[in-house]
């Protein structure tokens, strides 16, 4: 007790400590909103899931090695060598997964609330970009383990840019570091992966976090009628807080979970000379991959470039005051449709160039991911190209 005495008046003699606990006790008192409930932690464990990928990621670089005579290697040691090392591996590879879902909820529970509207525009702004760069994320840190699908899916990804007027082959040249994916494109992506992006990140989450708790979460009001929710809101502490404390448990035992019964394969490593059968982005990138296959690359890329930019534009397109999804029909029939062809589109990339069974009928999945029943006596799988 003497020491916890001693201490306290050491800091109370350098700092004027009334002066910070101030403000964190208001932020901690601040009430919020009557319907604030389990959906609204999802912002919370988004923040956990980038710290969570930011500390597993540490730990791998310590055996990581980013060229393309080593990267393939240090991965297989980290998952059969060091004390833990796959598990830290499978959970940095399932945060990634996950980080991307809980973003996108949490980006589709403001949109119904309605929270992206005025005087809010900026932090749904951020949010977008939060949300872009963590597919950023996903895709840089998909090549590093260097191995035939990840090499054969940047391949694929890195030509989409090419189709661009002007511009395209630079652009592709640039992402590459030359003409083809090698040992410079890996580096570059490290770079982005390790290092640009996580700094990036870590001020847009100051930002975005800052702007929250200065505005509040919106309530369900319109716009400009927004009522003071004095002693009918939710105070944060501890009710709020116990809440994101119950799901961040949850999504540790998802996380370790996933980690352990369905671990990532490492696959082979990559081969330049040897081109896998059906090469696929990973699952978030599906939709905009199929689109591309029903356009040509550059009306393709002009299509799927439509989607971050109604993101961005959205809270000045939408000037209605209701924030009420029952009061906005014409949004949500928006959000529905968009909803329904991301699911469509990244359904019909899942099975496309495959073979599967509907009914006992056994059916050929061509490239744009129309069904072909298969022939009993057929040698050839049906491609029906263009």
């Amino acid at each position: 007790m003497n020491l916890k005495k001693t201490i306290g008046s050491w800091i109370t003699d350098r700092f004027d400590v009334e002066k910070i606990r101030e403000p964190i006790n208001y932020q901690l008192k601040k009430p919020l909103p009557p319907h604030t409930g389990w959906f609204h932690t999802l912002g919370s464990l988004s923040l956990f899931l980038f710290i969570s990928q930011v500390l597993t990621g540490i730990l791998l670089l310590i055996y990581y090695r980013p060229t393309i005579r080593e990267a393939f290697e240090s991965v297989q040691f980290i998952m059969t060598k060091p004390y833990l090392g796959w598990l830290y591996r499978q959970v940095h590879a399932w945060g990634g997964q996950l980080m991307i879902i809980i973003v996108f909820l949490h980006m589709l529970r403001t949109f119904i609330t309605g929270s992206f509207k005025k005087p809010r525009e900026i932090t749904w702004i951020s949010g977008v970009i939060l949300f872009l760069t963590t597919l950023g994320f996903g895709f840089t840190g998909y090549l590093l383990p260097w191995n035939q699908l990840a090499y054969w899916a940047t391949t694929v990804g890195t030509e989409i840019p090419a189709a661009i007027p002007w511009v395209g082959d630079w652009l592709k040249t640039f992402l590459r570091g030359g003409p083809n994916v090698g040992g410079e494109t890996l580096s570059r992506f490290f770079v982005i992966h390790v290092i640009i992006l996580p700094w990036a990140v870590f001020f847009l989450i100051a930002m975005h976090l800052f702007l929250v708790r200065f505005q509040g979460i919106a309530t369900l009001d319109p716009v400009g009628e927004e009522k003071d929710i004095g002693k009918k809101g939710i105070p944060f502490f501890p009710h709020h807080l116990l809440k994101e404390g119950v799901v961040f448990f949850i999504l540790l035992g998802v996380l370790v979970t996933l980690a352990i019964v369905f671990p990532f394969e490492l696959g082979e490593k990559a081969d330049p000379m040897q081109t896998p059968h059906a090469i696929k982005p990973e699952w978030y990138f599906l939709p905009m991959y199929q689109v591309l296959k029903f356009a040509e690359k550059m009306w393709g890329l002009l299509i799927i470039s439509l989607a971050p930019l109604f993101l961005f534009l959205w809270p000045f397109l939408d000037k209605s005051r209701p924030r009420n999804p029952l009061k906005r029909p014409l949004s949500m029939t928006f959000f529905v449709l968009v909803l329904l062809s991301l699911l469509i589109f990244g359904l019909m990339g899942y099975f496309s160039e495959k073979n599967v069974k509907i009914f006992n009928t056994d059916y050929h999945i061509d490239i744009y991911g129309m069904p072909h029943k298969i022939l009993p006596n057929a040698t050839t799988e049906p491609t029906h190209e263009k």
